[in-house]
């Protein structure tokens, strides 16, 4: 019997030890840096689906839905095709931050925003707008957007004058 407790405290404080050691628990974690992927990167996690594309590297701050969070200046891209509609409106879209900074390659970017457009903005998408494309993203990158906060107000206010409600 002796033998058999002296086993399970020798189990309990190996597990301890483990613990404390490899950081389970918060014990003694140990952190590494985040490198940050550099914009032409091919995706860490590869995803099986344009779908899978946006999960990984838009859903974030977005979410599963596109709704964002416009409380915390997260857009909606559920009315996303509704850019589309003003001059200078297409460009913009790709241009932005976070998608230039997704970590996704130029076709994997042409790809999620062609399916966003086909399924998530569905409504609100132009039915004669051509899809992007890989060279169209590259252009993008090419010529980063400076002001994103005022390009955006002089797109909304031109929609405005066309009758759209963007956000």
């Amino acid at each position: 019997m002796k033998r058999l407790a002296a086993t399970c405290v020798g189990a309990v404080l190996a597990t301890a030890a483990v613990t404390a050691a490899f950081g389970f628990g918060g014990v003694g974690t140990i952190t590494g840096r985040m490198v940050l992927p550099a914009a032409d990167a091919p995706s860490l996690t590869p995803a099986r689906s344009d779908r899978g594309q946006f999960v990984l590297h838009c859903a974030g701050c977005h979410g599963l839905d596109a709704a964002g969070s416009p409380a915390q200046y997260v857009p909606d891209l559920r009315r996303l095709g509704q850019f589309l509609q003003v001059p200078g409106g297409r460009e913009f879209i790709i241009s932005v931050p976070g998608v230039m900074g997704s970590g996704l390659n130029d076709e994997q970017v042409a790809r999620v925003i062609n399916w966003l457009l086909a399924t998530l903005a569905a409504g609100s998408a132009p039915w004669h707008e051509a899809p992007y494309t890989r060279e169209e993203v590259a252009r993008a990158r090419a010529k980063p957007l400076v002001d994103v906060a005022g390009r955006r107000r002089e797109l909304i206010e031109m929609g405005r004058s066309l009758g759209l409600t963007l956000h």
